[in-house]
């Protein structure tokens, strides 16, 4: 009984799921809802990866060049491929396009990021004294 506890202990699972991805929809969320969330995972995991399928590609394209363009990431990877995804309607399996986008923190992506919490907390005060 010991050698099966420790053989299954010893199993090595490789996780298909990763805490730094994030599977974007063009339909569920605002565009910022994923900037911001992909700002917080840079900050947890130094690297996020943004994952879509099909008409949602434009997003994810659009997430990470607005990440890119206000200096808080540079592009890793970029993967794309095509999924086949089952139909129900036509019964047969669909071709969907599909992207991966890894981008990591610049190196002042803190500083960034500092300087933008400053600049929340000060506006947040500027309110609270004209209300």
């Amino acid at each position: 009984m010991e050698a099966i506890t420790e053989g299954v202990n010893n199993i090595n699972i490789t996780e298909s799921y990763k805490k730094n991805r994030i599977q974007v929809s063009n339909t569920k969320k605002p565009l910022f809802f994923y900037v911001n969330l992909a700002k917080r995972y840079m900050q947890q995991h130094n690297e996020v990866e943004l994952s879509a399928l099909g008409m949602a590609i434009a997003t994810v394209v659009t997430v990470a060049e607005i990440l890119k363009n206000n200096g808080l990431a540079v592009e890793k990877k970029i993967t794309t491929s095509t999924v086949d995804i089952k139909d129900d309607s036509r019964g047969r399996p669909v071709q969907k396009a599909k992207i991966e986008i890894v981008l990591g923190k610049t190196a002042n992506f803190d500083e960034l990021m500092a300087a933008a919490a400053a600049e929340d907390a000060e506006n947040g005060e500027n309110e609270e004294q004209n209300a």
